[in-house]
């Protein structure tokens, strides 16, 4: 059992109101509709639907976190998503990147998934935190980079 399977029950008090600040950024400038097809790569117990009101899958390795969770969800690994090419109008991962066992890949995946919208966020304090900038910034074009707290965040076609 990893560390998400054995916080799940406190994990919102843990990280919510972290996590929420980060989505309330990232949905000002992502604007999404009821109509659109939003993944939340990493989407633990389903926060993003407190700030998106939209069609949300969420995908997450976290069982117990997935329980919690509103709206559909999968439990998968960014390295590996079972949707076809371009299947969301947007993707994001909300400090979620660190934890990829594979980065490129997993990042690989979620450009694949989505079609021109993305938001992602980094972890300043990750070991592997400029590898994951350096990835991202070779793999989108970013539109936006907000330096948040805790993370920094991308906003990238």
């Amino acid at each position: 059992m990893n560390y998400y399977d054995e916080t799940a029950r406190g994990y919102d008090e843990l990280h919510g109101e972290e996590q929420l600040k980060k989505l309330k950024i990232i949905a000002d400038e992502i604007k999404a509709t009821k109509d659109t097809k939003l993944l939340d790569v990493g989407c633990g117990t389903g926060l993003s639907a407190k700030v998106f009101n939209c069609n949300i899958t969420g995908i997450d390795p976290a069982e117990n976190l997935l329980k919690q969770c509103s709206f559909k969800t999968i439990k998968a690994k960014a390295e590996s998503l079972p949707f076809k090419d371009n299947s969301f109008d947007v993707v994001i991962a909300v400090t979620s990147i660190h934890n990829f066992d594979d980065i490129e890949k997993g990042l690989k995946e979620i450009k694949r998934v989505g079609k021109d919208q993305f938001a992602l966020t980094v972890l300043k304090k990750a070991k592997n935190c400029n590898e994951i900038i350096n990835k991202i910034k070779e793999l989108f074009k970013i539109i936006k980079e907000i330096d948040e707290d805790k993370d920094k965040i991308f906003i990238l076609k």
